[in-house]
């Protein structure tokens, strides 16, 4: 082959993925290799997904001998959009390998777009800045005319001949969507992925993006692929392309990886009758924001294509802290969005940030009261994670000494000075899961004793859980003034 396709997320590398069991196939990878394709190109994938160890590529690399190796991340996952050093790592050592084997390098990541230095240090050849298809499209196809001219190309980075690092404007982002051709799933190896999902869930999902990029503009949140935009695939070419999952392998519920899903007036609905044609039943989760949410017809419609869960940025219980983040929303917006989608019985998952500039225990505790209010489905929590292109950076930058990014997905590290120490920060962590899973596991009792007919396993495990809940709670709480003390 002249393209080897990879990327350098390994789940291996990082343990709470990985003992998870949700792996999903690199999406933006497989995109980018179905463009090349389409263009006559012959095209590779060394999916690092499910690999032990970076060196496994050698083999591969010896044996098709590709004359570009592209390591092109997939922008829709939200594991590379965290820039995670492991990760990083192990792009600088396949990069090496390619070197070695006389490939031309190339590179597209979020973090290659922030760091480009890093990779073109360790020998990348081009670094591809954002939204990369057409980018990378105009560039081999002016090296295999062998009259390239760099300085040319729209949103690319390379070294002159003199080692000069030159950086090339940004090019214009993708408007329709719909040029592109479906991504090449006939690449991955989905049966692998199929057999860990079987194992560890009971069920098969796969993932797909509608859309790209967030018109929203919370300073906390990066964007260096997709940027603050907002363009939509058609929902024929949605439908079209889950209708091939399902068929031909087995899906039975997909992760909408959007940034923010059905923003586009009228598509929802279009998407359900399409779906209702077909007399296609899937099931899918979402991300949205709460103010999103509070269309009734627009809930109804989500609900009738199968909609099961919405992963909502709630963020804090503290409207102090919503506003600092420039987050745009209400508190009252997150209890009345909560309310209306249970209704509909779509499910509600939280996502909550502590640690933002400002905050005090009193911001805290009107978060956990929240949670307590609402009692969400599901709940992921983080502290404020700083990552450059952010006025949040901008913020904190000069405190950003000895480390600037996490290591995986579960360090969690506090980078900066925050209102409180790390050790709170992590033991808070820790506290708020319990305090969550103990009301869970009361209202699950109450419904037990209530109606036992209607319990599940789930439902079950989780009642019996509040017997381990309650006394974790109590003992945390009093590490935890501790340290708010300390």
């Amino acid at each position: 082959m002249k393209l080897l396709f990879t990327h350098s997320y390994f789940y291996r590398f990082d343990p709470k993925q990985w003992e998870d069991g949700r792996p999903y196939p690199p999406y933006g990878t497989i995109y980018a290799a179905a463009l090349m394709r389409a263009e006559g190109y012959e095209v590779g994938l060394y999916d690092t997904n499910l690999k032990e160890r970076t060196d496994a590529i050698i083999p591969v690399l010896d044996q098709e001998r590709p004359k570009y190796l592209i390591i092109y991340d997939d922008g829709f996952n939200y594991l590379t959009k965290m820039c995670l050093t492991k990760m990083r790592d192990a792009a600088l050592e396949m990069i090496a390998y390619g070197k070695a084997r006389n490939c031309t390098v190339i590179v597209s990541s979020s973090d290659s777009t922030d760091h480009y230095a890093k990779y073109l240090q360790k020998g990348a050849d081009y670094v591809l800045l954002g939204e990369g298809e057409q980018t990378l499209l105009e560039l081999i196809n002016t090296l295999e005319r062998g009259t390239i001219d760099e300085a040319s190309i729209l949103g690319m980075v390379w070294s002159d001949e003199h080692g000069t690092v030159v950086k090339n404007p940004r090019r214009p982002v993708m408007k329709n969507l719909d040029v592109l051709p479906q991504p090449a799933w006939d690449l991955v190896d989905v049966p692998a992925y199929k057999e860990i999902w079987l194992e560890k869930q009971g069920y098969f999902s796969l993932n797909i993006a509608t859309t790209r990029g967030c018109p929203y503009k919370c300073n906390w949140c990066a964007k260096p692929i997709y940027g603050n935009r907002y363009n939509s695939r058609s929902p024929k070419r949605i439908v079209d392309e889950l209708e091939l999952l399902v068929n031909q392998y087995g899906a039975e519920y997909f992760w909408v990886c959007d940034d923010i899903f059905g923003l586009k007036p009228g598509w929802v609905q279009e998407f359900r009758d399409l779906l209702q044609e077909r007399n296609l039943s899937i099931q899918y989760k979402i991300q949205s924001r709460v103010d999103l949410l509070l269309k009734e017809d627009s809930i109804d419609a989500l609900a009738a294509s199968g909609l099961e869960t919405v992963w909502v940025g709630a963020e804090s219980g503290s409207q102090k802290i919503l506003d600092a983040m420039d987050k745009g929303t209400d508190v009252s917006q997150i209890y009345e969005a909560t309310k209306l989608l249970k209704s509909k019985g779509v499910k509600v998952a939280f996502f909550l940030q502590f640690g933002y500039l400002g905050e005090t225990m009193e911001d805290i505790e009107k978060t956990i009261q929240m949670l307590l209010d609402l009692v969400p489905d599901d709940i992921g929590i983080s502290v404020s994670y700083p990552l450059p292109g952010t006025k949040f950076f901008e913020m904190v930058q000069s405190e950003l000494v000895n480390k600037q990014n996490w290591e995986d997905s579960d360090d969690l590290d506090m980078m900066y000075k925050a209102t409180f120490s790390p050790a709170f920060y992590k033991r808070l962590h820790r506290l708020v899961h319990k305090v969550f899973r103990k009301k869970q596991g009361l209202e699950n009792l109450k419904m037990l004793l209530k109606a036992p007919q209607k319990t599940n396993r789930a439902r079950l495990r989780s009642a019996l859980g509040t017997f381990y809940y309650t006394p974790a709670v109590v003992l945390d709480k009093m590490r935890l003034k501790r340290l708010e003390n300390a």
